[in-house]
């Protein structure tokens, strides 16, 4: 039987190794994974924090997002997919040449050999341009950087954020990703990281805590009180990361295949089953559910079953569901306080909790929870297993342990190097005359037409409404002026 015409080759633009299917799928996946920076985390990030913090919040989210996809092809992307230099870095190049660009994907490092040297198993080469895959990686290079924003959030100075930012891409993702994805040693050496818990979670978890303990606490005033500004629009932004995350772990084997559609089943049913436990705790802890906490335990969920989305069963996305949903809750809300240590650092949306607790708990389950049959699908160790399947399972949760080490090991070293010598030249924090005001000092904008952050108005405070005598038993007119009838507004959460 002939080929149909819609898979038959068409030089130039449809070469031979060109399959349809997979390069949709990969492109859909990127432009999803993208949605979860670009509005997802912006939108997120703008309305979870104080009203003040709002631009700024946004902002360091979408610089972020720009600066990475520059340095991403510039240099970032071959460092991490690329030819070896070191057995944890790859060799920096440009990814924008067209011969390069349109040739079909590849990851050259990335051949698993026998300990006899005949092949094990071979290159990755998926059927779609080399163009796909240095933008679906980018994304994910894109959502380690603004997820390890949270940590610093409402006071790290914004010109040290632009500087870190390229530095820290350069200098510490990159190694993750080559170590573990791009041919690495952790690569070779078996670990399994299916699509971020140690590369993208973990590492940004560990970094962004480093980061708070460098860059010092919020004001006294935002520690103490800190309420979101605007709490349907935060659902909305982590509404966009959930669905977006079946592009995450969906993306993740490079193909439109089963592997691809078990990981966006377990990624869904994990999610869900933490959110509901986080709740449960919530409820039965403090004695009522909080909106709050129910984004906090969706991302636990989602970030504990991403090394592990494709490679178990759905029975195992529920445990790591059970598990998600309480441990970070326990780490975050009891342990938190009884830490002198992580009392001092001020990690503004507990970001330590949310993506490293939950993405080494995430990494180490998949060591006891992996299912042979399906890591023989997409693993380059074909006899990878979790501890619970026998065999060398055992050893298979002892590499994810020491893979663990390195990557917190090596964000705790390269974020500090990187902070100290920013520090050199820019201060870390804004003045304590900036923090106090917040939006407008550092940018010159507000968010909102809007006074207080969840205040009553005192005039005794707050002076004046509208140049005009303003006491408690005077409101402003219903009809009068709309700017002034705005400034008149308290939101009260």
């Amino acid at each position: 039987m002939a080929t149909p015409g819609a898979y038959q080759e068409h030089l130039p633009a449809v070469p031979s190794w060109l399959n349809k299917g997979d390069n949709a799928w990969q492109l859909t996946a990127a432009t999803l994974v993208g949605l979860q920076s670009m509005p997802g985390l912006v939108i997120l990030y703008a309305s979870i924090v104080k009203k003040k913090w709002a631009v700024n919040s946004a902002f360091m989210a979408l610089y972020a997002f720009a600066m990475v996809l520059l340095c991403w092809v510039l240099v970032c992307y071959r460092m991490a997919f690329g030819d070896k230099l070191l057995p944890f870095w790859g060799k920096g190049a440009p990814a924008l040449g067209q011969k390069y660009l349109l040739g079909q994907a590849k990851v050259p490092e990335s051949t698993q050999y026998y300990k006899n040297g005949t092949v094990e198993t071979p290159t990755i080469e998926p059927f779609y341009p080399m163009a796909s895959l240095v933008y679906f990686q980018f994304q994910f290079a894109a959502i380690t950087m603004i997820l390890l924003a949270g940590s610093v959030l409402a006071r790290m100075n914004i010109r040290a954020w632009v500087a870190f930012v390229p530095l820290w891409l350069i200098f510490s993702y990159t190694v993750g990703a080559f170590s573990l994805w791009g041919g690495g040693f952790l690569f070779h050496w078996g670990v399994i990281d299916y699509s971020g818990g140690y590369v993208i979670h973990l590492s940004s978890g560990i970094a962004g805590l480093v980061a708070a303990y460098w860059v010092g606490p919020r004001s006294k005033s935002d520690r103490e009180r800190f309420p979101p500004n605007n709490v349907l629009l935060m659902l909305c932004g982590a509404g966009l990361l959930w669905m977006g995350w079946s592009g995450f772990n969906g993306g993740a084997p490079y193909a439109a295949n089963i592997a691809s559609s078990i990981a966006v089943l377990n990624t869904n049913i994990c999610a869900a089953t933490s959110l509901l436990v986080w709740t449960c705790l919530d409820v039965f802890y403090f004695g009522k559910p909080s909106v709050v906490g129910a984004v906090q335990g969706m991302m636990t969920g989602l970030v504990c079953i991403t090394p592990a989305a494709g490679l178990v069963q759905s029975w195992a996305a529920i445990v790591m569901g059970i598990l998600s949903g309480s441990v970070p809750w326990y780490t975050m809300m009891i342990l938190h306080k009884k830490s002198v240590f992580l009392q001092k650092v001020d990690d503004t949306l507990g970001v330590f909790h949310t993506h490293a607790v939950a993405g080494l708990l995430g990494g180490l389950l998949t060591g006891l929870l992996a299912e042979p049959d399906l890591c023989r699908l997409i693993l380059p160790v074909r006899e990878s297993r979790g501890a619970f399947y026998g065999g060398k399972g055992g050893v298979q949760f002892l590499k994810q342990l020491v893979a663990a080490l390195f990557v917190i090991g090596w964000n705790i070293i390269s974020t500090t190097i990187i902070l100290l010598v920013i520090k050199v030249f820019i201060p870390l924090r804004m003045p304590d005359e900036e923090l106090n005001i917040g939006d407008d000092a550092a940018h010159g904008e507000e968010a909102y037409a809007l006074w207080g952050d969840g205040e009553r108005y005192d005039p005794s405070k707050h002076g004046n409404w509208n140049g005009s005598v303003f006491t408690e038993q005077s409101t402003p007119q219903a009809y009068g002026n709309g700017l002034a009838a705005a400034r008149g507004v308290t939101i009260n959460l």
